[in-house]
């Protein structure tokens, strides 16, 4: 049987139209109604149609009607002896399925209302089928991002990057648009992860590239050093304003730029041996930005809620660590007894930091030639770099230390660069 709901502009018992309704086996669910009260009720009873009685039609019943479309849609029969066009067009830009104007007759309810009836399901279809359509042009669009992003990425044509998106699709049980939803989100936090990751970096390399012009050694690269990562650091602030919610992420961008700009003045001054206090000021400055910059990283890692980013982290972090332990060892040297013992503890918290994650970036099953080629490499540079630390108060470890450090940093860019470009990262 089918249901309604009766809206009736006219005075109690002045119209049939409710009994007419019952005579032709109509089931009313509430009748009649007030305006104000139509969502509510078409909310409560889920009727099959809603029937409208009100000779004049106003603003007020149009609008009752909006509301009904956009919270319960459902067909909408209207009964008036208004044929003004006007009204016409206000109905059914609102939701009536059928405006019946002089027409009213017991004997064309039943027809009329299922007129209603079929126009609704008409028209829900061809709003089914419009959605379905921009869904499927969306995903066509992620589908072409992800495919840039692999093309990126693994350096590949736009027929492979289809191809590893139908084979990670196969793979995942999941549509090639939630898989390429998937791998454009990763990216993108990956890139974010690995730019944060690089201040952190950065914070340590430029005091380091600081502390080896005051011990004279190669003092001519240092200084080229340190002006690039100077530009580096800027570049990444550059790149992280553009591409970071700033509603969601603005206030750690903002304390790193702080911390930035006051690093960045306290280096501006030539390294000169002697001036202990500009060092330890400058180390004090890295180490508040190198704070702030990896609450960002780890920030970012939680928000992209993507397993693999921690091994990004992780590895990034590696470049950090290699960086830390040099300038730690360079402190032990250049400062005085109190400086000596914080950098010896420095160093040991450096170290076990550095070998912990080494053997844990070794044992995990994210790798691949070319991965496990780097942490071989990376390994044989550490262990030039303890070399060159221990003899440093003898002096050939300066150069060795300096060496090392770069060629370690060099390894663990590269390793990044893979962890972050890798097949499991993207797809997580």
């Amino acid at each position: 049987m089918t249901t309604a709901l009766v809206l009736l502009n006219a005075p109690q018992g002045a119209h049939s139209l409710v009994a007419d309704l019952e005579a032709v086996g109509v089931q009313l669910l509430a009748a009649p109604l007030e305006c104000n009260k139509l969502v509510q009720e078409a909310v409560l009873h889920a009727p099959d149609v809603l029937i409208c009685y009100d000779p004049l039609p106003e603003e007020a019943l149009f609008k009752a009607l909006q509301s009904l479309t956009d919270t319960a849609p459902c067909p909408v029969l209207l009964f008036t002896i208004d044929g003004d066009a006007e009204k016409l067009d206000a109905a059914l830009a609102c939701g009536v399925h059928a405006y019946v104007v002089n027409g009213y007759g017991r004997h064309r309810l039943r027809p009329l209302i299922q007129l209603a009836q079929a126009r609704f399901a008409r028209e829900q279809a061809l709003r089914d089928e419009l959605q379905d359509l921009g869904s499927r042009l969306e995903e066509r669009k992620i589908v072409e991002r992800a495919k840039g992003v692999l093309m990126r990425a693994r350096q590949v044509s736009d027929d492979d990057a289809f191809q590893m998106l139908r084979t990670a699709s196969m793979h995942t049980n999941q549509r090639l648009g939630q898989v390429s939803q998937h791998i454009v989100h990763s990216a993108r936090f990956a890139d974010g992860v690995n730019r944060a990751g690089q201040l952190r970096m950065l914070s340590q390399r430029l005091i380091k590239l600081y502390l080896l012009q005051l011990a004279g050694a190669q003092v001519g690269v240092s200084a080229e050093l340190q002006q690039q990562s100077a530009q580096r650091i800027d570049s990444n602030m550059a790149f992280l304003a553009k591409s970071l919610s700033q509603p969601t992420f603005g206030d750690l961008l903002t304390q790193v730029a702080q911390s930035w700009r006051q690093l960045k003045q306290g280096l501006q001054s030539e390294p000169r041996p002697g001036q202990n206090n500009q060092m330890l000021q400058a180390d004090a400055l890295a180490e508040q930005l190198l704070e702030q910059a990896e609450r960002l990283t780890g920030v970012l890692e939680s928000a992209g809620a993507v397993a693999p980013l921690h091994v990004l982290n992780v590895a990034g972090r590696q470049r950090m660590l290699s960086q830390r332990f040099a300038k730690f060892a360079l402190l032990g040297v250049l400062g005085d007894r109190a400086t000596q013992q914080r950098a010896q503890a420095g160093m040991a918290e450096s170290r076990a930091a550095f070998e912990q994650a080494l053997n844990y970036l070794n044992d995990i099953p994210l790798s691949s030639p070319d991965i496990r080629a780097g942490l071989e490499t990376a390994a044989v540079y550490w262990r030039q770099m303890l070399a060159g630390a221990n003899q440093l108060q003898r002096g050939p470890g300066l150069d060795q230390l300096a060496t090392a450090s770069e060629g370690l940093l060099e390894v663990f860019e590269s390793l990044s660069a893979l962890y972050e470009h890798s097949m499991q990262m993207l797809v997580g």
